[in-house]
């Protein structure tokens, strides 16, 4: 009997790996390198797998008030970090790190779980779009990265998940009206067969869902240290950044 090809897939530790590898290049656009824009095209595909991980790491969490601190711990850990490399000053209260982001959705989520274990599905379904349009709004009302959007990214990945076609449709759908419909606000232009077209930089996100729908389950590498090198990436490579552009602006 022929041996059956298993399907290629990728662990939950590379998604995270890659991401922050993405977001290292849209920051090294951002601090050092703001003529190579293509750093910044790359690091569009960021987000969307960190969302993807924040909705599957409630699913798969075993302790969310634990879970829920530790985000809060490195939320303010890395506010200052990302208040002088975003405004340059150590108060900067119109933008919030993207750990904010996360722990809005993260409590959103607990806050639907909680209705759907009390309620009805109607009522269900329409207090979940209730608390999704809170979460939109909390989102630029406290001015989190990526804002009400991000939010929303993470919502998304948390109502259509699973790995059939009817998920993926909606994780699609959502993603590119979230990324090219709402964020879509810098675009390129280029002529194609005599037609111009303008493609949206923000849609670059989309990107992340190959990698995402390559993900079957599988964990990985799964350590405390690999934990912790995951939630302290996000301050320290920013305050090497900073270390670096000081150094450049002498």
């Amino acid at each position: 009997m022929m041996e059956q090809k298993s399907k290629p897939d990728i662990s939950s530790s590379a998604l995270h790996i890659l991401a922050m590898g993405f977001m290292l290049c849209d920051h090294l656009w951002a601090a050092l390198f703001p003529a190579e824009e293509w750093l910044t095209c790359i690091g569009r595909i960021a987000f969307p797998i960190f969302a993807f991980m924040i909705a599957e790491g409630y699913r798969r969490t075993h302790n969310l008030k634990r879970y829920m601190l530790r985000m809060l711990l490195w939320a303010c850990l890395s506010e200052i970090p990302f208040n002088l490399i975003y405004g340059g000053t150590v108060i900067y209260p119109y933008h919030q790190n993207v750990l904010w982001t996360f722990l809005i959705s993260l409590l959103l989520i607990f806050l639907i779980e909680k209705c759907r274990s009390r309620f009805k599905a109607v009522t269900v379904w329409l207090l979940s779009a209730g608390l999704a349009l809170a979460g939109f709004i909390l989102g630029y009302a406290v001015m989190a990265d990526y804002y009400g959007a991000g939010v929303m990214t993470i919502l998304t990945f948390y109502f259509f998940r699973g790995q059939n076609w009817k998920s993926r449709i909606g994780q699609l759908l959502c993603l590119y009206i979230l990324n090219v419909e709402l964020l879509g606000g810098y675009y390129y232009a280029f002529s194609l067969f005599g037609h111009e077209v303008e493609f949206v930089q923000q849609g670059l996100a989309l990107l992340a869902l190959i990698p995402i729908w390559l993900y079957r389950g599988r964990q990985g590498i799964h350590n405390k240290i690999f934990q912790y090198f995951c939630y302290g990436f996000y301050p320290l490579h920013i305050i090497v950044l900073l270390v670096i552009r000081g150094f450049m602006i002498r």
